[in-house]
């Protein structure tokens, strides 16, 4: 304990102190339920204070106090309200540590604080490694927020302006921190929001989510109580649908976190060590078998990065050259998986270097016409891979009256790119389109279509030089294009006429000549420059 400048007394650190080392166990010398009367709550403060010995008294009362006061009785309380920590784990009883209580505030504080419910004590552990020297820090608020929002928590509760080094940033530097702060608070807020269904029908949404947390708190330098929860949440959301491979992996970086903030004998590093050991104790195991995975099925050799693609459930980009697979839910999502128009879902958005948001990628959204009218404005109802029915209404300048009537026909596909869920005050969810550039409707059915895309993959993909014959199914490294789609390919017009007359491509190559589905195939779905729009771009030799 010693003096610091322009911050009064402070623990500074007289040797280097290595991250997740125990600085502080403490015990309370007063400790008070902050649930009773205020007059009860001062005589149990002024009778503590008294047992004290003159020591104790001494160091209590030499602690700030930004609270007036006209006698002893009034001072206790106002040191006891300046000063106090939990001393339980609800949070329900405040007391006063003679060594603790002196640990200033800084909102990147290095060491963190904690009530030990397991030996009843006060800890305090290194956050990070702290240098000779160096004053050690704790955070006098909860889940850290904007820098504007921090001093005004401060300043009202504490009666001080934070000089840390997080305030002091300059400019640039504090609104790209506060940016980051900002979509962790924000995403808290969307999971909660998506409540037991971000866990059974969104899984993979939420565990987005998550993962987008971690980087946020990765690229802050902060390995606190909200990151270790992140992972908790992670492992909860894993082992719920099932995959106990994953939910160890989360549970132990979770229980890892806890140890290192709060001491291996906390409550929660116990608790998620447990976890780990054995997954399936998760009260809510197996609600969903969405994702089932034994524990062990956790993958080897793998190098760190493509661990983590496997951990968060991060789809790949595919191989340039190779077609795109219209199945992929990723990028040919159903409707519960759109992102919502008022949410910037971290799937499909990302920040850009000047702080705004953009489609981190292309999507595409598949519907089959069930039904129209046209008064007073188009509107379709159609039916996604799932057959959910979702209403589809026109906002474009002209009502949908820019499009042919021929073209929305029962049975037609709808292709729209950049689809969003949007909340109608007069029905269920649907979609509001506005761009007339962004929809495209094909004439067949949307299970024609994909039976189309199975035909695709199959006969245009090349693999280790070879590629297979529509005509006779046989595997060859010279083969010829179909001169009229360039979808197929053919030993030679024997086997084209095969394929032709016998296995179909006569009606195939039709739809296959439409330049606007071979650029569904080809577009790089997972690069994003620009939006674009349809007709797409698809040259005949892509």
């Amino acid at each position: 304990l010693q003096d610091v400048p322009g911050r009064g007394k402070g623990l500074v650190a007289r040797e280097k102190i290595s991250k997740g080392t125990r600085i502080l166990c403490e015990e309370a010398v007063v400790t008070v339920s902050e649930s009773v009367g205020s007059e009860r709550l001062r005589k149990s403060i002024c009778k503590q204070i008294e047992a004290l010995s003159e020591n104790q008294r001494r160091d209590l009362l030499s602690m700030h106090n930004i609270h007036p006061y006209r006698n002893a009785a009034e001072q206790y309380l106002g040191i006891f309200r300046t000063n106090s920590l939990p001393a339980e784990a609800a949070g329900g009883q405040g007391a006063i540590f003679l060594e603790a209580c002196r640990i200033n505030h800084a909102c990147d504080n290095n060491a963190q604080k904690n009530w030990n419910e397991t030996i009843k004590r006060h800890t305090v552990h290194a956050l990070r490694d702290i240098n000779k020297g160096e004053e050690i820090t704790i955070t006098y608020l909860g889940p850290l927020k904007n820098r504007k929002a921090r001093q005004e928590a401060l300043q009202k509760k504490f009666d001080f302006t934070c000089l840390c080094h997080l305030c002091s940033l300059p400019p640039e530097q504090s609104q790209e921190s506060d940016k980051r702060l900002e979509e962790i608070y924000r995403l808290d807020g969307v999971i909660d929001q998506l409540g037991t269904e971000g866990v059974l029908v969104f899984p993979l949404r939420t565990l987005r989510y998550f993962d987008q947390q971690v980087c946020f708190y990765n690229e802050q330098g902060r390995e606190d109580l909200g990151f270790a929860q992140a992972f908790v949440h992670a492992a909860q959301l894993a082992i719920a649908n099932s995959d106990l491979a994953r939910g160890r992996v989360f549970a132990e970086r979770a229980a890892s976190v806890w140890t290192i903030s709060l001491g291996g004998d906390s409550t929660q590093a116990i608790k998620h060590r447990a976890l780990a050991q054995d997954p399936s104790r998760y009260e809510l195991f197996g609600v969903s078998t969405k994702w089932k995975t034994k524990v062990n099925e956790t993958p080897q050799g793998l190098e760190p990065s493509d661990f983590e693609d496997w951990l968060w459930r991060r789809e790949k980009p595919k191989a340039l050259g190779l077609p795109a697979n219209l199945r992929s839910r990723a990028t040919f999502p159903r409707f519960t998986d759109l992102p919502d128009e008022n949410d910037l879902d971290p799937r499909f958005y990302e920040r850009s270097n000047i702080g705004t948001y953009r489609p981190r990628r292309h999507w595409c959204f598949f519907g089959e016409i069930v039904d129209f009218a046209s008064l007073p404005r188009l509107q379709i109802e159609i039916k996604d891979v799932d057959d959910t029915k979702i209403p589809l209404y026109f906002y474009t300048d002209s009502r949908g009256s820019e499009l042919v009537p021929g073209q929305i026909q029962k049975g037609y596909t709808v292709a729209i790119l950049y689809a969003e869920r949007h909340a109608f005050m007069f029905c269920e969810p649907g979609i509001r389109h506005e761009d007339p550039q962004t929809i495209k409707i094909f004439p067949l059915p949307l299970d024609k279509l994909l039976a189309l895309n199975d035909q695709v993959q199959q006969f245009s993909v090349e693999i280790d030089g070879m590629r297979i014959c529509h005509g006779c199914g046989k595997k060859a490294a010279s083969l010829q294009r179909c001169s009229k789609c360039s979808s197929f390919w053919y030993c030679d017009k024997a086997c084209q006429v095969a394929g032709w007359n016998e296995k179909g491509h006569k009606a195939d190559c039709k739809f296959l000549k439409d330049p606007d589905l071979r650029g569904l195939f080809v577009l790089k779905w997972n690069v994003f420059n620009n939006h674009v729009q349809f007709p797409l771009q698809a040259s005949k030799d892509s």
